[in-house]
């Protein structure tokens, strides 16, 4: 979409030029609509086969969406000719217009948007309309098009036809959907024929403004990859001509998205920085950042996201596990996130802030009456609290709470109109484990949504719950390593420990015990990391500042703590201790080394991992080979002298850097590639073909790196004594401009090869690691699609799309198909063969 190549006639109007495969995305909007859209309460299907998997899932229609679609599918609807615009859409880097987001509730969302299409004579233009909700368009006041799939989630597509006279045409566009949790919501309008199609902003807007903000909003981003005891520093790679206002509102990522800090600030002309010097002293964390640019009808929203933290360098730990238990209590007590772990921190460590802790619990109430999705995630901690603290609460407030409880809609099979998620290993879970302990602690009650009493409740939990476990144990976890879900597991499994009847908290404490193993084998330097089986990006770029970071702390003495508290106080209020040979793991000592290899999930992700003290490099290999990825994150690298140093590969699910769909551009993948991994050695083979980007990138963790090398199709990188290095068969580009500037790496290219190879040691040793990698050979077939690298005076690897891994011409297959991590490599270890290539 170009700007300004047919303004003749209009030299007030910002213009832009639409070539054929191209979409219309100039724009101005309304304020987007809400309402409350529930339908009728009614049991659900319980499809709920114990069989987890990542991607979607057909859980069939709730309530709302059946009555949504009786309701809103060919109504009439009176076109709204007059409303007070809200903002631009603006060419940039996503084809769609969109508006996806996050609804804990069933909600009816609806924005409308106006344009002027420019025709030199009457005619017929042909356009392809997708969209994930539904679409009308009005053509100087007739409405031509009516599109209401309404399906959750789901792109829908359709030819259209538009029919233009000569001159100036009204465009009014209307798109709408039911909002169910997380929700995928845009209309994408690709031109389609030989002919360009010219369109204008309506006269509203001021060219000059609009022409400005285009590139402000387009090459956005923080000044770092986190801020140390600093003001919120954004640049933008054009400085505008003029001043320019910017609002800006820092919020959190958490289950409140609670605002942290709110500013009206002047991007002076002339000026690519903007330095926010009030918007300092945050929370530690990776924080949302909403961006309004502009001013009257010209204006731009943006959200990005940025880091914040006090200190590069973790305090010190306390020596014994207990003591550092009741330090992570203080601190959540004090400064925790307001979810109601912060108050059982409180009760627990005897630190009460009576006000925090009511508003907290009122608020807590109000979202599981409300039935809210993710409110199982804080329905269990609540019945930690009434169960083990009841007598620090207020009368009143424990009859407010019992009242909630008895209340609750605890599965599937209980009528209910809600959007809550019942079907993801981590909310089945919860659900389950909120349903036992509330039938334990209330068993004479009759539950209102079910009919049944605690007793029975407790009962049938216990079936469920076994279920879960037998699945787990059996497959392993399909959100392995997730920094995001982990914790949430943690809620359930901590409190089945401390609460269940004995053979279930003996299944808890044998599942916890395998987390802590894994997350013990994935830590460096006080940093969970690692390949994941459901990543975000606010836990990628997030560092030590995720809600798992503060459970390497306390498990293994080294880290940090920060505001998490969905179930830190849970398990350090509960007896629960993580098996004593962890901490090796998490903190290698000397030059060891370490290969481990483990499978985990239904859908087999067959886990590598290769550490030193100083750096690890970590893969999910053979996993669902040229299929849609989801929010898998395959290959991982992560450097101990920084806590932001990180590396990784995927291709891209969306084009939005700033995107939040699932896969988004750096969490998962729009097709996951072949991975096969050998000690410190990962071959990666990406085939696109047929999807909408046609390149693979790297990310790197930019302000962590002290050395950065980009020569002959390599990278190589430095952060203290961890070394790694990439190579990109199509060649590598740093994007040098734009929301990732200097901070991806690009292959262009539908079917590419990747090398990931990690080292360690000193300044002499990072001088040999660069010798040996230019000394390297890699070699890639296109046509075969075949990888080989070869390392200096070593065996050479070898990766077949479609055929074997092999090293020195011996095939290696991957056959630990076991969930619990098996040490393959061990440097410390008597008669060790098949020592590492580089490391």
């Amino acid at each position: 979409m170009e700007d300004g190549l047919s303004d003749s006639g209009h030299p007030a109007r910002p213009v832009y030029r639409v070539s054929p495969g191209e979409t219309v995305t100039a724009w101005i909007l309304s304020e987007v609509s809400e309402a409350y859209f529930p339908g009728q309460a009614a049991p659900g299907e319980d499809r709920v086969g114990y069989k987890f998997i990542n991607g979607f899932v057909d859980v069939g229609d709730l309530p709302c969406r059946k009555a949504f679609w009786a309701e809103m599918v060919g109504r009439h609807i009176e076109p709204r000719l007059h409303w007070q615009p809200a903002a631009l859409s603006l060419p940039g880097a996503n084809r769609r217009v969109e508006f996806t987001g996050f609804w804990h509730v069933p909600t009816h969302v609806s924005r409308w948007l106006r344009g002027t299409f420019l025709a030199d004579q009457p005619q017929e233009v042909s356009m392809r309309l997708r969209t994930c909700g539904g679409v009308r368009i009005w053509v100087n006041g007739r409405e031509q098009v009516r599109f209401e799939p309404f399906l959750r989630n789901t792109e829908s597509e359709t030819d259209i036809v538009l029919v233009l006279k000569a001159g100036s045409n009204d465009i009014l566009v209307l798109t709408e959907d039911l909002a169910e949790r997380d929700t995928i919501w845009f209309f994408e309008l690709e031109l389609s024929g030989d002919s360009p199609l010219d369109i204008a902003l309506p006269s509203v807007v001021d060219r000059g403004a609009a022409r400005q903000l285009e590139p402000l909003a387009r090459s956005i981003r923080p000044s770092a990859d986190v801020f140390v005891n600093q003001p919120l520093e954004i640049i933008f790679d054009n400085p505008p001509d003029f001043d320019v206002p910017v609002h800006l509102e820092v919020y959190s990522h958490g289950h409140d998205r609670s605002i942290l800090a709110s500013v009206d600030l002047t991007l002076p002309a002339h000026q690519s920085t903007l330095l926010a010097e009030t918007v300092t002293d945050l929370p530690d964390g990776y924080h949302g950042v909403r961006v309004k640019i502009g001013s009257g009808t010209a204006i731009v929203d943006r959200q990005i996201d940025a880091a914040f933290i006090g200190n590069l360098m973790p305090p010190k730990a306390a020596p014994s596990l207990a003591q550092r238990k009741q330090e992570a209590l203080a601190f959540s007590a004090r400064h925790g996130a307001d979810r109601i772990g912060r108050v059982l921190a409180m009760a627990a460590s005897g630190e009460v802030d009576e006000k925090a802790m009511e508003r907290i619990i009122d608020a807590t109430l109000a979202s599981i009456d409300r039935r809210e999705d993710c409110s199982d995630f804080s329905m269990v901690p609540l019945l930690w609290l009434l169960a083990a603290h009841e007598q620090m609460l207020p009368s009143s407030t424990a009859a407010k709470i019992r009242t909630s409880i008895a209340a609750y809609r605890y599965w599937v099979d209980e009528p209910g109109n809600d959007v809550m998620w019942f079907w993801s290993e981590n909310h089945v879970l919860c659900f389950h484990t909120s349903q036992l302990i509330a039938g334990q602690l209330l068993p004479d009650t009759v539950f209102s949504a079910s009919g049944r009493t605690g007793r029975q409740q407790a009962e049938l939990a216990t079936t469920r719950l076994h279920r879960w476990f037998d699945s787990v144990e059996a497959d392993g976890l399909a959100e392995w390593n997730s920094a995001a879900y982990y914790p949430v597991d943690f809620i359930g499994l901590l409190a089945l420990e401390r609460w269940a009847e004995p053979e279930i908290a003996a299944r808890a404490r044998g599942q916890l015990d395998l987390i802590f193993r894994m997350i013990a084998l994935h830590t460096l330097a006080g940093v969970p990391a690692g390949s994941q089986g459901r990543a975000y990006d606010k836990e990628l770029r997030a560092g030590p500042l995720t809600e798992l970071a503060p459970f390497a702390r306390v498990a293994f003495g080294e880290g940090w703590l920060n505001g998490g508290v969905a179930s830190l106080p849970m398990f350090c209020a509960g007896s629960y201790r993580p098996p004593r040979d962890l901490a090796q793991y998490a903190q290698l000592q000397g030059t060891r080394s370490i290969e481990a290899r483990y499978s985990q999930g239904l859908e087999p992700a067959k886990l590598v991992l290769f550490k030193t003290p100083s750096s690890q490099l970590s893969t999910v290999v053979d996993h669902k080979t040229g299929r849609k990825g989801h929010q898998q994150h395959v290959l991982d690298i992560r450097l101990s002298g920084h806590p932001m140093a990180r590396l990784w590969i995927n291709h891209p699910g969306e084009d939005d850097p700033w995107g939040t769909q699932r896969p988004s551009y750096w969490a998962g993948n729009g097709i996951l590639p072949r991975v096969m991994q050998y000690r410190d050695v990962a071959l990666l083979i990406a085939d696109t073909r047929g999807s909408r980007l046609p390149w693979t990138h790297a990310y790197l963790g930019r302000d962590g790196l002290d050395e950065v090398i980009v020569d002959n199709g390599w990278l190589l990188v430095r952060a203290g004594t961890g070394f790694a290095a990439l190579h990109g068969t199509n060649g590598l580009q740093l994007i040098e401009h734009g929301p990732t500037a200097s901070r991806e790496l690009r292959s262009p290219g539908s079917v590419a090869g990747w090398a990931a190879i990690i080292g360690s040691g000193d300044a002499a040793a990072f001088q040999r690691f660069c010798e040996q990698i230019k000394g390297t050979e890699v070699r890639f077939d296109g046509s075969s699609r075949t990888l080989s690298l070869t390392p200096p005076g070593r065996a050479e690897l070898v990766l077949s799309y479609s055929g074997d891994f092999t090293v020195g011409n011996q095939p290696r297959p991957f056959v630990h198909d076991q969930p619990q991590p098996i040490i393959t490599y061990d440097s410390a270890a008597e008669n060790q063969i098949d020592h590492p290539f580089y490391a």
